[in-house]
């Protein structure tokens, strides 16, 4: 399975991707869930322990984890239950013999054919029929199932992991990037949260766009990102 000590010697930026960068909190609002369901997610679980095994209480997420928290949170929003994901998850692990398989490029391409595998063991399709259709229109209907989530990710190629996360949607100028300010969402390389301080320190949008060098469209998606409302036109309005 791929760990930190088996990238001791990549480049710094893939070792961020396991190092723990992200507070629950965070992950659940870039997932548009609730901090209680991550941390039930990853730290306690049910009688089958955590969905997410491996993370530590009190402790931050490391990327590959915050990637993996924003399927979870796509399985449940599908009424997917925790069980079913846990399992998924487990057999996924080992066919891909990684740590992290919702976060991998094959588990797009090739999960729906994992879960047909299981269902031969355990008799019963685990996320229901869509996953038994035929390969033409199985396929199909895996990636209307989530399909929404994989296009916000770009991935390395395809045996490596999601790498760029366009966490606010495509539309949006919004990305999480761990070669980027250390992961943190980012507009044009720039922290969404120091253009959130600057304006609430009451600086005006025109020297933010100078200082920084984004543009207007990239300041405002960072602020609504922020929690800040963005009038179409006029002026940004804090919560």
């Amino acid at each position: 399975m791929a760990t930190l000590t088996a990238v001791r010697g990549a480049e710094p930026w893939r070792r961020r991707l396991y190092l723990p960068a992200y507070q629950v909190h965070d992950a659940a609002r870039y997932a548009q869930t609730s901090a209680q369901n991550v941390g039930y997610w990853h730290y306690r679980g049910g009688h089958l322990g955590p969905t997410l095994p491996g993370g530590e209480r009190r402790k931050p997420l490391s990327y590959l984890q915050l990637v993996e928290v924003s399927f979870v949170a796509t399985f449940r929003a599908l009424g997917i239950s925790l069980q079913r994901i846990r399992r998924a998850h487990d057999y996924a692990a080992q066919v891909l013999q990684s740590e992290f398989p919702f976060a991998e490029y094959r588990w797009q391409t090739e999960g729906r054919f994992m879960l047909l595998d299981l269902k031969e063991v355990e008799h019963e399709p685990l996320f229901g029929d869509v996953v038994i259709l035929g390969d033409v229109y199985g396929q199909e209907a895996w990636q209307d199932l989530l399909g929404d989530r994989f296009a916000e990710f770009d991935y390395e190629d395809k045996a490596g992991f999601a790498i760029t996360w366009h966490v606010a949607g495509r539309q949006k100028e919004v990305v999480i990037d761990p070669r980027v300010a250390f992961g943190a969402p980012t507009v044009g390389g720039i922290p969404t949260w120091a253009i959130k301080g600057r304006y609430v320190a009451k600086e005006s949008i025109e020297d933010i766009l100078t200082d920084f060098g984004v543009t207007e469209d990239q300041c405002k998606d960072a602020l609504r990102f922020e929690g800040i409302d963005v009038p179409t036109n006029g002026h940004p309005v804090l919560r």
